[in-house]
Protein backbone atom coordinates (compact mmCIF):
# COMPACT_ATOMS: atom_id res chain seq x y z
CA UNK A 1 0.00 0.00 0.00
CA UNK A 2 3.02 2.26 -0.32
CA UNK A 3 2.16 5.35 -2.33
CA UNK A 4 -1.53 4.80 -1.55
CA UNK A 5 -2.32 5.14 2.16
CA UNK A 6 -1.27 8.76 2.44
CA UNK A 7 -2.92 11.35 4.68
CA UNK A 8 -5.86 12.18 2.34
CA UNK A 9 -6.62 8.50 1.64
CA UNK A 10 -6.59 7.65 5.34
CA UNK A 11 -8.80 10.61 6.12
CA UNK A 12 -11.37 9.52 3.53
CA UNK A 13 -11.27 5.88 4.68
CA UNK A 14 -11.73 6.89 8.30
CA UNK A 15 -14.61 9.25 7.52
CA UNK A 16 -16.57 6.95 5.23
CA UNK A 17 -15.41 3.50 6.32
CA UNK A 18 -14.58 3.91 10.01
CA UNK A 19 -12.09 1.01 10.37
CA UNK A 20 -11.05 0.13 13.93
CA UNK A 21 -7.38 0.94 13.31
CA UNK A 22 -5.41 2.47 10.47
CA UNK A 23 -1.73 2.35 9.41
CA UNK A 24 0.47 4.89 7.66
CA UNK A 25 2.52 4.11 4.59
CA UNK A 26 5.76 2.47 5.58
CA UNK A 27 8.66 4.86 6.16
CA UNK A 28 12.34 4.08 5.80
CA UNK A 29 14.24 4.32 9.08
CA UNK A 30 17.46 4.71 7.09
CA UNK A 31 15.97 7.65 5.19
CA UNK A 32 14.65 9.22 8.37
CA UNK A 33 18.03 8.92 10.09
CA UNK A 34 19.89 10.20 7.05
CA UNK A 35 17.99 13.48 7.12
CA UNK A 36 15.27 12.93 4.50
CA UNK A 37 12.80 15.55 5.72
CA UNK A 38 10.37 14.66 2.92
CA UNK A 39 9.56 11.45 4.80
CA UNK A 40 7.74 13.43 7.48
CA UNK A 41 5.00 13.78 4.86
CA UNK A 42 4.26 10.07 5.50
CA UNK A 43 3.62 10.88 9.16
CA UNK A 44 0.93 13.51 8.59
CA UNK A 45 -2.38 12.59 10.20
CA UNK A 46 -5.36 14.08 11.99
CA UNK A 47 -6.87 13.14 15.34
CA UNK A 48 -9.95 11.84 13.54
CA UNK A 49 -7.82 8.99 12.15
CA UNK A 50 -7.09 7.54 15.60
CA UNK A 51 -6.12 4.94 16.51
CA UNK A 52 -3.33 5.33 13.95
CA UNK A 53 -0.10 3.33 13.77
CA UNK A 54 3.20 4.52 12.27
CA UNK A 55 4.69 1.85 9.99
CA UNK A 56 8.48 1.55 9.62
CA UNK A 57 10.82 -0.50 7.45
CA UNK A 58 14.58 -0.95 7.14
CA UNK A 59 17.47 -3.08 8.38
CA UNK A 60 19.36 -0.96 10.93
CA UNK A 61 18.40 -1.62 14.57
CA UNK A 62 19.75 1.67 15.96
CA UNK A 63 17.77 3.58 13.33
CA UNK A 64 14.60 1.74 14.33
CA UNK A 65 15.29 2.75 17.92
CA UNK A 66 15.49 6.42 16.98
CA UNK A 67 12.51 6.23 14.60
CA UNK A 68 10.47 4.79 17.48
CA UNK A 69 11.28 7.89 19.53
CA UNK A 70 10.16 10.07 16.60
CA UNK A 71 6.89 8.15 16.18
CA UNK A 72 6.20 8.36 19.90
CA UNK A 73 6.87 12.09 19.97
CA UNK A 74 4.54 12.57 17.00
CA UNK A 75 1.74 11.07 19.08
CA UNK A 76 1.06 7.86 17.17
CA UNK A 77 -0.97 5.16 18.88
CA UNK A 78 1.44 2.39 17.92
CA UNK A 79 4.50 1.47 15.86
CA UNK A 80 4.43 -1.30 13.26
CA UNK A 81 7.54 -2.94 11.77
CA UNK A 82 7.07 -4.07 8.19
CA UNK A 83 8.51 -7.55 7.67
CA UNK A 84 6.09 -8.43 4.90
CA UNK A 85 6.60 -6.17 1.88
CA UNK A 86 7.56 -8.25 -1.20
CA UNK A 87 8.65 -5.31 -3.39
CA UNK A 88 12.05 -5.95 -4.99
CA UNK A 89 13.28 -2.44 -4.18
CA UNK A 90 12.72 -3.22 -0.49
CA UNK A 91 13.74 -6.88 -0.26
CA UNK A 92 16.92 -6.42 -2.29
CA UNK A 93 18.19 -4.34 0.63
CA UNK A 94 17.24 -7.01 3.16
CA UNK A 95 14.15 -5.19 4.43
CA UNK A 96 10.46 -6.06 4.36
CA UNK A 97 9.79 -9.76 3.91
CA UNK A 98 13.50 -10.40 3.33
CA UNK A 99 13.92 -10.19 7.12
CA UNK A 100 12.30 -13.63 7.29
CA UNK A 101 15.66 -14.93 6.03
CA UNK A 102 17.59 -13.10 8.76
CA UNK A 103 15.69 -13.96 11.95
CA UNK A 104 18.41 -12.79 14.34
CA UNK A 105 18.46 -9.36 12.70
CA UNK A 106 14.67 -9.29 12.80
CA UNK A 107 14.73 -9.90 16.55
CA UNK A 108 17.36 -7.20 17.08
CA UNK A 109 15.16 -4.76 15.16
CA UNK A 110 12.15 -5.53 17.35
CA UNK A 111 14.23 -5.19 20.52
CA UNK A 112 15.72 -1.90 19.35
CA UNK A 113 12.30 -0.52 18.44
CA UNK A 114 10.95 -1.53 21.84
CA UNK A 115 13.91 0.23 23.46
CA UNK A 116 13.10 3.38 21.49
CA UNK A 117 9.53 3.33 22.77
CA UNK A 118 10.85 3.03 26.33
CA UNK A 119 13.47 5.73 25.69
CA UNK A 120 10.71 8.17 24.84
CA UNK A 121 8.68 7.10 27.87
CA UNK A 122 11.71 7.89 30.03
CA UNK A 123 12.28 11.34 28.61
CA UNK A 124 14.28 10.98 25.40
CA UNK A 125 13.11 13.09 22.45
CA UNK A 126 13.96 13.24 18.78
CA UNK A 127 16.41 16.11 19.39
CA UNK A 128 18.39 13.71 21.63
CA UNK A 129 18.76 11.07 18.89
CA UNK A 130 22.23 11.19 17.30
CA UNK A 131 21.04 10.49 13.75
CA UNK A 132 17.92 12.68 13.67
CA UNK A 133 18.79 15.94 11.92
CA UNK A 134 17.83 19.33 13.31
CA UNK A 135 15.27 20.10 10.56
CA UNK A 136 13.51 16.83 11.37
CA UNK A 137 13.53 17.11 15.15
CA UNK A 138 12.36 20.71 14.98
CA UNK A 139 9.37 19.71 12.84
CA UNK A 140 8.67 16.76 15.15
CA UNK A 141 8.74 19.07 18.19
CA UNK A 142 6.38 21.49 16.44
CA UNK A 143 3.88 18.73 15.73
CA UNK A 144 4.22 17.36 19.26
CA UNK A 145 3.27 20.71 20.77
CA UNK A 146 0.13 20.71 18.61
CA UNK A 147 -1.08 17.41 20.13
CA UNK A 148 -3.80 17.37 22.73
CA UNK A 149 -2.45 16.75 26.22
CA UNK A 150 -3.67 13.15 26.42
CA UNK A 151 -1.36 12.23 23.55
CA UNK A 152 1.54 14.33 24.81
CA UNK A 153 1.63 12.68 28.21
CA UNK A 154 0.94 8.97 27.82
CA UNK A 155 1.34 6.82 30.91
CA UNK A 156 2.83 3.83 29.03
CA UNK A 157 4.95 3.25 25.91
CA UNK A 158 2.82 2.77 22.81
CA UNK A 159 2.29 -0.79 21.48
CA UNK A 160 4.66 -2.49 19.04
CA UNK A 161 3.38 -4.66 16.19
CA UNK A 162 4.88 -6.59 13.27
CA UNK A 163 3.46 -7.10 9.79
CA UNK A 164 4.82 -10.20 8.06
CA UNK A 165 4.23 -13.23 5.79
CA UNK A 166 4.34 -17.01 6.07
CA UNK A 167 7.83 -17.33 4.63
CA UNK A 168 10.27 -16.22 1.95
CA UNK A 169 10.30 -18.90 -0.75
CA UNK A 170 8.57 -21.58 1.31
CA UNK A 171 6.09 -21.68 4.16
CA UNK A 172 7.85 -21.64 7.55
CA UNK A 173 4.94 -20.59 9.74
CA UNK A 174 5.82 -22.34 13.01
CA UNK A 175 9.55 -21.54 12.95
CA UNK A 176 9.13 -17.91 11.91
CA UNK A 177 6.26 -17.03 14.21
CA UNK A 178 7.97 -18.78 17.12
CA UNK A 179 11.04 -16.62 16.45
CA UNK A 180 8.99 -13.43 16.52
CA UNK A 181 7.23 -14.46 19.71
CA UNK A 182 10.63 -14.64 21.46
CA UNK A 183 10.73 -10.83 21.41
CA UNK A 184 7.11 -10.46 22.59
CA UNK A 185 5.47 -8.04 20.15
CA UNK A 186 2.05 -6.78 21.16
CA UNK A 187 0.54 -7.86 17.85
CA UNK A 188 1.52 -9.77 14.72
CA UNK A 189 -0.31 -9.26 11.41
CA UNK A 190 0.16 -12.12 8.95
CA UNK A 191 -0.41 -12.00 5.21
CA UNK A 192 -1.21 -15.54 4.12
CA UNK A 193 1.33 -15.77 1.31
CA UNK A 194 5.10 -16.18 1.05
CA UNK A 195 7.28 -13.42 -0.37
CA UNK A 196 7.76 -15.04 -3.77
CA UNK A 197 3.99 -15.09 -4.33
CA UNK A 198 3.75 -11.32 -4.15
CA UNK A 199 0.01 -10.63 -4.17
CA UNK A 200 -0.91 -13.59 -6.39
CA UNK A 201 -1.84 -17.21 -5.88
CA UNK A 202 -3.46 -18.92 -2.94
CA UNK A 203 -3.83 -17.22 0.43
CA UNK A 204 -3.01 -19.92 3.00
CA UNK A 205 -5.50 -19.09 5.72
CA UNK A 206 -4.99 -22.53 7.27
CA UNK A 207 -1.38 -21.47 7.94
CA UNK A 208 -2.63 -18.25 9.53
CA UNK A 209 -4.77 -20.48 11.77
CA UNK A 210 -1.62 -22.41 12.79
CA UNK A 211 0.04 -19.12 13.64
CA UNK A 212 -3.01 -18.10 15.68
CA UNK A 213 -2.72 -21.28 17.74
CA UNK A 214 0.92 -20.48 18.53
CA UNK A 215 0.31 -16.82 19.21
CA UNK A 216 -2.65 -17.40 21.50
CA UNK A 217 -0.36 -19.25 23.90
CA UNK A 218 1.13 -15.80 24.62
CA UNK A 219 -0.17 -12.29 25.31
CA UNK A 220 0.36 -11.28 21.67
CA UNK A 221 -2.62 -10.64 19.37
CA UNK A 222 -2.92 -11.74 15.74
CA UNK A 223 -4.53 -10.16 12.69
CA UNK A 224 -5.01 -12.10 9.45
CA UNK A 225 -4.63 -10.60 6.00
CA UNK A 226 -5.05 -11.65 2.41
CA UNK A 227 -7.73 -11.06 -0.26
CA UNK A 228 -10.52 -10.17 2.19
CA UNK A 229 -13.00 -8.11 0.20
CA UNK A 230 -15.94 -7.43 2.55
CA UNK A 231 -16.75 -6.85 6.21
CA UNK A 232 -18.78 -10.06 6.25
CA UNK A 233 -15.84 -12.03 4.88
CA UNK A 234 -13.60 -10.53 7.57
CA UNK A 235 -16.00 -11.66 10.31
CA UNK A 236 -16.11 -15.14 8.78
CA UNK A 237 -12.29 -15.33 8.76
CA UNK A 238 -12.16 -14.38 12.44
CA UNK A 239 -14.64 -17.11 13.32
CA UNK A 240 -13.12 -19.78 11.09
CA UNK A 241 -9.40 -19.24 11.63
CA UNK A 242 -9.18 -17.95 15.19
CA UNK A 243 -7.58 -14.59 14.52
CA UNK A 244 -8.33 -11.54 16.65
CA UNK A 245 -9.13 -9.38 13.64
CA UNK A 246 -8.53 -8.90 9.93
CA UNK A 247 -6.66 -6.30 7.91
CA UNK A 248 -8.19 -5.06 4.66
CA UNK A 249 -5.93 -3.34 2.14
CA UNK A 250 -6.51 -3.52 -1.60
CA UNK A 251 -10.27 -3.98 -1.25
CA UNK A 252 -10.44 -0.44 0.14
CA UNK A 253 -9.06 1.10 -3.07
CA UNK A 254 -11.88 3.14 -4.52
CA UNK A 255 -14.14 1.62 -1.88
CA UNK A 256 -13.56 3.22 1.52
CA UNK A 257 -16.95 1.96 2.72
CA UNK A 258 -15.67 -1.64 2.62
CA UNK A 259 -15.26 -1.47 6.41
CA UNK A 260 -18.98 -0.86 6.91
CA UNK A 261 -20.87 -3.84 8.39
CA UNK A 262 -24.03 -3.33 6.30
CA UNK A 263 -23.31 -2.89 2.57
CA UNK A 264 -27.05 -2.87 1.76
CA UNK A 265 -27.67 0.27 3.83
CA UNK A 266 -28.18 3.25 1.49
CA UNK A 267 -25.15 5.53 1.59
CA UNK A 268 -25.85 9.18 2.32
CA UNK A 269 -22.96 10.08 0.02
CA UNK A 270 -22.38 8.39 -3.35
CA UNK A 271 -19.01 6.87 -4.18
CA UNK A 272 -18.52 9.60 -6.81
CA UNK A 273 -19.11 12.34 -4.26
CA UNK A 274 -16.53 10.60 -2.09
CA UNK A 275 -14.12 10.53 -5.04
CA UNK A 276 -14.52 14.28 -5.47
CA UNK A 277 -14.11 14.87 -1.72
CA UNK A 278 -10.91 12.81 -1.89
CA UNK A 279 -9.58 14.87 -4.81
CA UNK A 280 -10.32 18.12 -2.99
CA UNK A 281 -8.69 16.88 0.21
CA UNK A 282 -5.60 15.74 -1.71
CA UNK A 283 -5.33 19.20 -3.23
CA UNK A 284 -5.88 20.93 0.11
CA UNK A 285 -3.28 18.76 1.86
CA UNK A 286 -0.41 18.99 -0.60
CA UNK A 287 -0.87 21.96 -2.91
CA UNK A 288 1.56 24.14 -0.93
CA UNK A 289 4.38 21.58 -1.37
CA UNK A 290 7.14 22.87 -3.64
CA UNK A 291 7.01 19.69 -5.75
CA UNK A 292 3.21 19.35 -5.73
CA UNK A 293 1.38 17.74 -8.60
CA UNK A 294 -2.00 16.07 -8.95
CA UNK A 295 -0.68 12.95 -10.67
CA UNK A 296 -0.70 10.59 -7.62
CA UNK A 297 -4.43 11.30 -7.13
CA UNK A 298 -5.35 10.00 -10.57
CA UNK A 299 -4.91 6.32 -9.70
CA UNK A 300 -7.47 6.71 -6.91
CA UNK A 301 -9.94 8.27 -9.34
CA UNK A 302 -9.57 5.25 -11.62
CA UNK A 303 -10.36 2.90 -8.75
CA UNK A 304 -13.48 4.83 -7.79
CA UNK A 305 -15.14 4.36 -11.20
CA UNK A 306 -13.85 0.94 -12.27
CA UNK A 307 -17.14 -0.94 -11.81
CA UNK A 308 -19.47 1.29 -13.85
CA UNK A 309 -20.54 1.46 -17.50
CA UNK A 310 -18.32 3.71 -19.62
CA UNK A 311 -15.56 3.21 -17.04
CA UNK A 312 -12.85 3.13 -19.70
CA UNK A 313 -13.99 6.42 -21.25
CA UNK A 314 -14.44 8.15 -17.89
CA UNK A 315 -11.08 6.86 -16.66
CA UNK A 316 -9.33 8.14 -19.78
CA UNK A 317 -10.63 11.64 -19.04
CA UNK A 318 -9.89 11.47 -15.33
CA UNK A 319 -6.30 10.45 -16.07
CA UNK A 320 -5.73 13.88 -17.63
CA UNK A 321 -6.96 15.93 -14.66
CA UNK A 322 -4.71 18.48 -12.97
CA UNK A 323 -7.02 19.62 -10.17
CA UNK A 324 -10.22 18.81 -8.30
CA UNK A 325 -12.33 21.24 -10.35
CA UNK A 326 -11.52 19.27 -13.49
CA UNK A 327 -12.54 16.10 -11.64
CA UNK A 328 -15.85 17.71 -10.69
CA UNK A 329 -16.46 18.79 -14.29
CA UNK A 330 -15.90 15.27 -15.62
CA UNK A 331 -18.10 13.62 -12.97
CA UNK A 332 -20.85 16.12 -13.77
CA UNK A 333 -20.43 15.54 -17.50
CA UNK A 334 -21.20 11.85 -17.03
CA UNK A 335 -24.02 12.62 -14.54
CA UNK A 336 -22.22 10.90 -11.65
CA UNK A 337 -22.70 13.81 -9.26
Amino acid sequence: MDGITDQPFRQIVKEYGRPDVIFTEFTSVEGLCHGATRLLKDFLYTDSQRPIVAQLFGTTPQFFQQAAVVASELGFDGVDINMGCPAKGVTDHGAGAALIQTPELAKKIVQATRQGLWDFHHGQRSRDCPDISEPIWREVEKRHHQLVSTHQDRTEPIPLSIKTRLGYNSIVTEAWISTLLEVQPDLISIHGRILTQGHGGIVHWEEIAKAATLIHQTQTLILGNGDVKTYQEAVAKVNQYGVDGVLIGRAALGNPQVFQPDPTQPASTSIYQIALAHARLYEQTYQTDTKYNFLPMRKHLGWYIREIPQAAQIRAELMTTENSQQVADILKKFALI
